[in-house]
């Protein structure tokens, strides 16, 4: 299958790495760069990520939400009242460890160039901080920052002595990439904007957001993009959910009045009479794929990258090979657009409408060892022959993350 995205992509993910936690114990790296001969693809439009109940696939997305939130500059409540965007969240289960810094890195594409950001995190203080471009394939520091303060690189020189009067000014507790967030800094702005406008991420199959919350968010999308409007009913349609049009309407009985798209409500409209039904009357699968639609358009339209955890939750594996097929569309997929999921759907790795879902370089692992630690590991680690059956070999136990299970009836006989 031809696959999508271009070598010089806009906005695009390369690797994300993290160290230290949750149940991430040691560092493990996602990467998204291809590994097959000849593929000179800046990043693969789709990864997929398994593993059993509890091994630490969503912990995964937890941390790089937590990124986003903390680039964003978005506060943490505390007793104290202090500005904390992010807390440190370690490995708990390791016996009389030392206290270490948690560690989170991207490589990514903003604008067309290459860039590393990361940094290190101390209970709730920022120890270091770091931004590298590669414009010419060559490392060139956009800042560095520690303890001992902030050192900018020869890119920034136009900026240099409004940055360092910032640097007084950031507390120990934020990033410096959220300065942005305030100001316009010229060099720090796309990526600052790759976290801010360039990275979905969809909890709805984790339960993350209630129906209130979903329903004002796709009202609030349909009311902004009308221009959308028919494209997400015609996938609701060829969905086979029954919806023929989608109405927003103005929640006026909401026992909480919320501002904005929290006032808007759904109407779901079925068949040739065109039978109104509230949100809540779908089944969850359908309201999940309704909640999905608005982001799946806007990663379509805009190049994002999309980060779906639970992909499959309520959704019928046919439906989930479709969404994932959108992604791989080289046609549909022409801005560079990225899909990121976890999943239990092992339909997913075999062969579905004629051709391979996902290709052997866009799977993942996610397995946690008997210490309670987890590890990341790519389906290429195998070696996979193109003839072999993935999905058969997974089940089977052959590449780990599946979940080692005792007899249950033995279990309640033994009680």
């Amino acid at each position: 299958m031809t696959r999508s995205i271009a070598k010089e992509a806009v906005r695009m993910l390369r690797s994300f790495r993290l160290g230290n936690h949750r149940s991430f114990r040691d560092e493990q790296e996602l990467l998204l760069m291809p590994a097959m001969p000849g593929d000179e693809r800046a990043a693969v439009p789709v990864a997929a990520v398994y593993g059993a109940n509890a091994s630490g696939k969503s912990n995964l997305f937890k941390a790089m939400t937590l990124v986003m939130g903390a680039v964003m500059n978005r506060h943490l409540p505390t007793s104290a009242g202090r500005h904390i965007v992010a807390v440190q969240d370690p490995f708990r289960l390791g016996l009389g460890a030392e206290p270490r810094p948690s560690t989170f890195v991207f490589e990514l594409i903003a604008d067309g160039v290459q860039y590393t950001y990361g940094f290190l995190l101390d209970e709730d203080e920022i120890i270091e901080e770091w931004l590298y471009s590669y414009p010419e394939k060559r490392r060139r520091v956009v800042f560095e920052r520690d303890r001992d303060g902030i050192k900018f690189g020869t890119t920034v020189v136009d900026l240099k002595q409004k940055l360092e009067v910032l640097e007084e000014l950031i507390r120990p507790t934020a990033l410096f990439l959220s300065v942005c967030d305030r100001l316009e800094l010229g060099p720090l702005m796309p990526v600052y904007r790759w976290f801010s406008s360039g990275l979905l991420v969809n909890g709805l199959g984790g339960g993350w957001f209630g129906s209130e919350f979903v329903q004002g968010a796709v009202g609030d999308y349909l009311l902004r993009h009308p221009e959308n409007r028919q494209r997400m009913v015609s996938l609701l349609s060829v969905a086979d959910v029954g919806i023929v049009d989608v109405v927003v309407e103005e929640r006026l009985d909401s026992p909480r009045r919320f501002t904005g798209a929290f006032d808007l409500e759904l109407k779901l409209l079925h068949g040739p009479a065109r039978e109104r039904f509230d949100f809540d009357d779908e089944s969850s699968g359908t309201r999940n794929w309704i909640g999905l639609l608005p982001q799946v358009l806007s990663a379509l339209d805009e190049g994002l990258v999309l980060l779906v955890d639970e992909i499959d939750a309520s959704l019928h594996p046919l439906l989930t090979a479709r969404l994932v097929g959108l992604f791989q569309d080289p046609e549909l997929n022409n801005h560079g657009a990225q899909l990121v999921f976890t999943t239990h759907d092992t339909s997913l790795l075999g062969t579905m409408l004629g051709e391979q879902v996902l290709d052997r370089d866009q799977i993942w692992f996610v397995e946690r060892d008997a210490e309670g630690a987890s590890s990341l590991y790519p389906l290429t680690d195998f070696k996979p022959r193109k003839d072999q059956n993935t999905e058969r070999r997974y089940l089977a136990g052959s590449y780990g993350a599946v979940p080692v299970l005792g007899d249950f009836a033995e279990a309640l006989r033994s009680r």
